[in-house]
């Protein structure tokens, strides 16, 4: 619990187990109320070892992709009494060390999102970023930031974290479960005018970090610039999306 808040950490898992443990070893467990995984039918040991590790484990019998993971993170997460929410991924990719500091700009009600950007270090490709990702990520927020007016240094973290408030408000369900939802849900988060702040985070690639391959890049890119080019078409009146629709 942190200022009267309590936290959760979701943890969106496919073939974790290598990295599992050392990333659980590094949450503060004084700080954390709940810890939740969601296993997308992993073909590892990853819901084992996480049971044993004694989190809260929820389990895919069939893979839905990373979208459809996240859903489940945030449909299971609500039914918790939780205030924050915190993303982390298990591949330790991400530091834990970083989430007392995230949940520090939530629970003063100061922001809504909070996002670990990699790229305000300065220092992603000394972390192992490929540097067709690092040039993907860069010319995509470019592109973003131009067409919603905001000025972010990353859209495509996958480390970060929200208010109650916020999941139960933006209509997360309507998204791709494919990986462009990471993109989707921070497009939601600027058109329903919620408030988001970024914390720089250290890059750290390793043969044990979960990665999409080049031609999933290209397909995730071109996902980003349909997301993008509908929140500006909605904002100006000429086009309606669903993903931009509270019904």
């Amino acid at each position: 619990m942190l200022n009267g808040k309590k936290i959760a950490v979701l943890m969106p898992a496919y073939n974790a187990s290598e990295t599992l443990g050392k990333t659980f070893s590094e949450i503060s467990e004084s700080l954390i109320d709940f810890v939740l995984l969601v296993d997308d039918a992993s073909i590892d040991n990853t819901v084992d070892l996480s049971r044993n590790l004694g989190i809260s484990t929820f389990e895919h019998h069939v893979n839905l992709g990373y979208g459809g993971n996240q859903k489940s993170c945030y449909r299971e997460a609500l039914k918790l009494d939780a205030d924050i929410f915190i993303l982390l991924h298990p591949d330790y990719q991400y530091t834990p060390k970083l989430i007392p500091a995230m949940a520090s700009m939530l629970v003063t009600d100061v922001y809504d999102v909070v996002l670990a950007s990699r790229i305000l270090t300065g220092t992603a490709l000394e972390g192992g970023m490929p540097l067709y990702k690092y040039v993907f990520n860069r010319a995509l927020t470019l592109f973003e930031n131009m067409l919603t007016l905001a000025k972010f240094s990353e859209y495509h973290t996958g480390y970060r974290a929200f208010t109650r408030e916020f999941l139960e408000t933006v209509p997360w369900q309507k998204n791709s479960s494919d990986f462009v939802f990471d993109n989707q849900i921070l497009l939601q988060a600027l058109y329903f005018g919620f408030k988001v702040g970024e914390i720089s985070c250290p890059t750290r690639y390793s043969p044990e970090s979960s990665s999409i391959d080049f031609f999933s890049s290209l397909r995730y890119g071109a996902g980003v610039l349909k997301a993008a080019s509908q929140y500006r078409l909605q904002r100006l009146g000429l086009m309606k999306f669903g993903i931009f629709s509270i019904d």
